[in-house]
């Protein structure tokens, strides 16, 4: 008896399977499939965007590395020229060379000081001197007005300090005494 009733569970299941294929439409099965379909080219996009995410980050971390090393090493490149500058000077001041004689000891001073012009102007720095140029507020910082008779209104008198700059863009604006015009 007990066979019996497994036969009639086992035959009850198959035909409620049976009942569920058949009431499921070949449109439901392709809408199935579609959609697992959708998800996995959804799970693969999503992994190719987390890998090209960290890709990313890699190469911008890295940029910022080599940017900081080579600002870096164009520094020791200026400093190594600026420390021939400096063994100069110190040979300059040294013992030995005290002699009494200063014309020769400015004229030793005289070549520090275009070896170190050179230098600076092979790194990009060009020395802004205005003299005799009109007043101009993004290039000079005016120290004060001083009537004159010679030099027009706006213009330089005199430079108090050369200003600076690297490759057109400003370090140290010019220090200057304006004309006011005539008193």
């Amino acid at each position: 008896m007990e066979e019996n009733l497994e036969k009639n569970e086992v035959s009850e299941e198959v035909d409620r399977l049976v009942e569920e294929a058949e009431s499921t439409s070949v449109e439901e099965i392709a809408k199935e499939a579609s959609i697992a379909e959708a998800q996995e080219k959804e799970k693969i996009a999503q992994d190719k965007y987390l890998r090209l995410f960290a890709e990313f980050e890699n190469y911008r971390t890295r940029s910022a590395k080599e940017q900081l090393e080579l600002i870096s090493t164009a520094n020791g490149k200026l400093l190594e020229k600026l420390s021939e500058v400096k063994d100069n000077f110190d040979r300059a001041f040294a013992e030995e060379n005290k002699t009494g004689d200063l014309t020769a000891f400015e004229k030793g001073i005289k070549l520090i000081q275009e070896q170190f012009n050179k230098i600076l102007s092979d790194f990009g720095l060009e020395t802004i001197d205005p003299s005799g140029e009109a007043f101009d507020p993004n290039m000079h910082e005016a120290l004060m007005k001083q009537p004159s008779e010679n030099v027009e209104e706006g213009k330089i008198i005199q430079v108090y300090q050369k200003g600076y700059k690297i490759k057109n863009k400003l370090l140290k604006t010019a220090k200057v005494i304006v004309s006011s015009g005539a008193a």
